[in-house]
């Protein structure tokens, strides 16, 4: 079966997979840890890549009328290299496309596999609501070293 037809909206029973997922990424610093709280408060956000287990994770914020964010991408190591990670972006841009929002951004410490996907680079400056919300909770924060990318619809 093709990856992207292992991808589907996250499920209550995916939370706990899904949080170690991504606990074992934050652990590392290349991502923000999520509770289990969040996890559930924002369930609707989360598509997985379900290979028999949850083995990818991604997902799609709302910030306003014309912006979005694409968050908490995580892929088991098993699964890298397979498209796994590019799908569930894509499928999250689908998404935006579909709800006629023109932008997306993500804060990436995997600045060239985005790049891949259309994103550029922007200052974290151009992202202000971001930086007020949950940045405030990061232990980087206000030295964040990740980029800044925006995906732009209609930009090839």
């Amino acid at each position: 079966m093709a990856v992207k037809q292992k991808i589907r909206p996250a499920r209550m029973g995916d939370v706990k997979a899904i949080h170690s997922l991504l606990k074992h990424f934050a652990d590392q610093g290349l991502l923000l840890g999520r509770s289990i709280s969040s996890l559930y408060d924002h369930l609707r956000d989360f598509i997985v890549y379900d290979d028999g287990g949850i083995r990818g994770v991604c997902a799609l914020h709302i910030c306003w009328e014309d912006l979005a964010e694409i968050r908490s991408l995580a892929v088991a190591e098993e699964s890298q290299g397979r498209g796994v990670g590019e799908a569930l972006v894509h499928a999250c841009l689908d998404e935006v496309q579909r709800l006629e929002i023109s932008r997306a951004f993500t804060l990436t410490y995997q600045a060239s596999f985005f790049r891949k996907l259309n994103f550029v680079g922007i200052d974290h400056r151009e992202l202000p609501h971001k930086i007020w919300s949950d940045c405030l909770n990061c232990p980087q924060f206000p030295d964040c070293d990740e980029e800044a990318m925006i995906w732009i619809a209609g930009d090839k």
